[in-house]
């Protein structure tokens, strides 16, 4: 066995028999990761952090040639983003960037990307007023970065350039040009400006794109598409997504403004 230090990010754990753990973190020079903290439940002095949801660590590990489950001997915390805590509608942001993260993203593909995008939202979490601004571009940026994005440069069939109306197909993941619209016949048109803001979310960096405004229409269709998209492709809603949009449906004004 080798050993390791690297910046993690805590994407989910879970109890391992009486007295350890086993989490999935995601790091930023392995990528996820899966490692086992022996003995942290029955003394969790040994460990200098408690591993919650989100928090940004350091940890120092013994990587295991034959296994996917690594030995973890070390864990300082950095940031546990204590104020995002305070605020459920942050926690349910943060949460589901962990969970989008831990669904996407391959075991041990590295990706300093993703991670300093992660970490960069999460800081920002921090001090927003808008936490659905902030998953908004972590989305997009995210399937971006992790290869997994939706096709919206040209049609996604015949690669021809769109000009006018265009269809989003989840089946093809792309957008479908009026030669194409039969292609899918369950594929939804989509405004001109919604397809507009994914691609200036794409191209540019973050503090830009916190700058990028929407109207209320280009939002609602914006969630919807990457919401539909994520769950047509995973198979599954996100258990956090669902969350969200609960806490948005009994507290309709809980974003706290437009983004």
């Amino acid at each position: 066995m080798s050993i390791h230090k690297t910046e993690v990010l805590v994407l989910r754990k879970w109890d391992f028999r009486e007295t350890s753990l086993i989490v999935n973190f995601f790091s930023r020079d392995f990528g996820k990761m899966s490692g086992l903290l022996k003995g942290i439940r029955k003394e969790p002095a040994k460990f200098a952090s408690t591993l919650e949801s989100f928090s940004h660590n350091d940890i120092v590990f013994y990587k295991k040639i034959n296994s996917a489950l690594h030995l973890v001997s070390q864990c300082d915390i950095r940031d546990n983003f204590a104020p995002v805590r305070q605020n459920i509608s942050k926690i349910g942001v943060a949460s589901l960037m962990m969970e989008l993260i831990d669904e996407v993203m391959p075991l041990e593909d590295k990706n300093e990307e993703v991670f300093d995008l992660a970490t960069t939202c999460l800081k920002e979490l921090v001090i927003t007023d808008n936490p659905d601004k902030i998953m908004t571009i972590f989305k997009i940026k995210m399937l971006a970065f992790s290869g997994f994005k939706p096709h919206f440069d040209s049609c996604v069939i015949c690669a021809s350039r769109i000009n006018g109306h265009s269809k989003f197909s989840f089946v093809f993941g792309g957008l479908l040009c009026a030669s194409c619209y039969h292609k899918d016949l369950k594929s939804r048109t989509i405004f001109r400006g919604t397809v507009a803001s994914i691609l200036h979310i794409e191209r540019n960096d973050f503090r830009s794109n916190l700058n990028l405004g929407m109207n209320p229409q280009i939002k609602k269709e914006l969630n919807i598409i990457l919401n539909a998209f994520l769950t047509f492709h995973l198979e599954k809603e996100l258990k956090s997504q669902k969350v969200i949009n609960k806490l948005d449906n009994f507290v309709p004004a809980l974003s706290g403004g437009q983004i």
